[in-house]
């Protein structure tokens, strides 16, 4: 459980990263990262560092699409928890 706890912290900062690098090149001009790949990221547990990267950045803050995406990703992850918890698999 240690082990899976530690990978979803570095999975988190990563998706934190990459909401960073995705503001720093929206900022220069560059190509970006796609909104699908940064859904997807937190879709895979790491919907916390995207949201983190939101606040840290003001990324992706005022897009209101995408914040509705990350809130069914999340509300998806939680209720995936709470199965996972209510069968005893966590």
């Amino acid at each position: 459980m240690l082990y899976l706890l530690l990978a979803c912290a570095v999975w988190n900062l990563l998706c934190l990263g990459m909401m960073g690098m995705d503001k720093y090149l929206a900022v220069r001009g560059k190509r970006r990262i796609s909104e699908l790949s940064l859904l997807l990221s937190g879709l895979f547990a790491g919907s916390a560092g995207i949201w983190l990267g939101m606040l840290v950045w003001r990324h992706k803050s005022a897009k209101r699409s995408f914040q509705i995406s990350l809130l069914i990703v999340t509300l998806l992850q939680l209720l995936l928890l709470i199965i996972l918890r209510q069968r005893g698999l966590i």
